[in-house]
């Protein structure tokens, strides 16, 4: 199968290099995918352009106002007297901050509302753009009890105790495996060249049954439909457990699209979930902007659960995060007014609001996980 190849970028060579190195002449889509969000200086997420916003390609839950900065503050307050005593210092780690907005709304409402907590907090991000590291810099300069964890020491900076590891829309990006059941047999998407005409191609090869697609498939105890595509994403549920592995005690909260395994395996889900996003169009052209578009798919929280009870979390909730919202009081956060001005900073808020809840499906189509270890 080709898809169009609209547009050649300088990604395009370095890709058709490493397919031409490949004895197979092709490289596993999730390789592929790989290159183009996280390569070094020409992947997507590492590219010195805006992602996120009118100016992007995407929106997110932070860019909709301040409610969800100001509702997640008021959450960490609450888990910070869970988790640590009065006078002992309490850690956030935000794993994947983008510009750093989310961040400083956060940082914002504990200042606000809980001066003491914020005294003896420490944010800590983890960022491996450079691009976006720049700009968390500059965006959280105010706030000076943040500090960038050394990407390259893995996840050994996080705190054992008194901690809260979240992340919003990271999981997704993750890159992740297409499989295929075609002629009774599981086959895994790989990417080729055509030098004829000058375009990306799909090629199937057998499932290895030792990879980490296959034994992701096995431990899950996915069923796959004669015709289906599935994406499989090892990696969320690794770093999932890594985190949890890491805690004495502690809480994490992820964010991010996707469903339980039963939805996304579905026969009505013949196709997969997996997209691109550019110019805050949605397509499924993996091949069109290879390094300049957004690529994502749902997230399995049904392996995000199970591979946070093998690390240790004894309690955890998922929610969509429409209900996520209204459990931690958005409601309470509706401001009266005449009605009369529709750009009033209360008019403002409410759409704010009316928009997190229910505009695009976005209140639905994203999940909020809460995962709890105890001391």
């Amino acid at each position: 199968m080709r898809y169009s190849s609209e547009k050649h970028t300088p990604l395009t060579d370095v890709i058709v290099a490493a397919i031409n190195r490949n004895p197979n002449k092709a490289i596993p889509f999730r390789d592929y995918m790989e290159l183009c969000l996280y390569h070094e200086t020409l992947g997507y997420y590492n590219r010195d352009s805006a992602k996120v916003g009118k100016e992007g390609d995407f929106y997110t839950s932070a860019s909709i106002g301040s409610i969800m900065g100001e509702i997640l503050g008021a959450c960490f307050i609450r888990m910070a007297r869970r988790l640590s005593g009065p006078e002992e210092t309490f850690t956030i780690v935000e794993w994947g901050g983008g510009t750093g907005r989310l961040a400083g709304l956060i940082l914002d409402t504990i200042a606000e509302r809980d001066p003491e907590l914020y005294k003896r907090l420490d944010y800590m991000m983890y960022e491996v753009s450079p691009y976006h590291r720049r700009l968390q810099l500059t965006e959280l300069e105010r706030h000076p009890n943040v500090r960038h964890a050394d990407t390259n020491a893995g996840f050994e900076p996080i705190p054992e105790r008194s901690v809260v590891v979240f992340s919003n829309e990271l999981l997704d990006a993750f890159p992740v495996h297409r499989i295929e059941r075609k002629d009774g047999l599981l086959h895994e998407w790989h990417v080729g060249w055509d030098d004829g005409t000058g375009q990306f191609t799909k090629k199937l090869f057998p499932l290895e049954q030792d990879g980490p697609a296959a034994v992701y498939i096995e431990n899950q105890g996915i069923a796959i439909r004669e015709g289906q595509i599935i994406e499989v994403n090892p990696a969320a549920a690794d770093w999932i457990r890594r985190v949890g592995e890491r805690l004495a005690h502690g809480t994490l909260v992820t964010i991010d699209y996707g469903d339980t395994a039963e939805e996304l395996f579905a026969s009505h889900r013949m196709k997969g979930t997996f997209l691109c996003y550019r110019n805050h169009q949605a397509y499924d052209d993996p091949f069109a902007y290879p390094g300049e578009q957004d690529m994502t798919a749902h997230v399995d929280f049904t392996a995000c659960i199970r591979a946070g009870e093998e690390a240790g979390f004894t309690e955890w909730s998922l929610r969509t995060q429409q209900q996520f919202l209204i459990d931690e009081g958005v409601l309470d956060m509706l401001a009266s007014h005449d009605g009369r001005d529709p750009f009033s900073p209360q008019a403002k808020r409410n759409r704010a609001v009316r928009q997190l809840l229910i505009s695009d499906q976005m209140s639905e189509l994203f999940k909020v996980l809460v995962q709890t270890k105890k001391r």
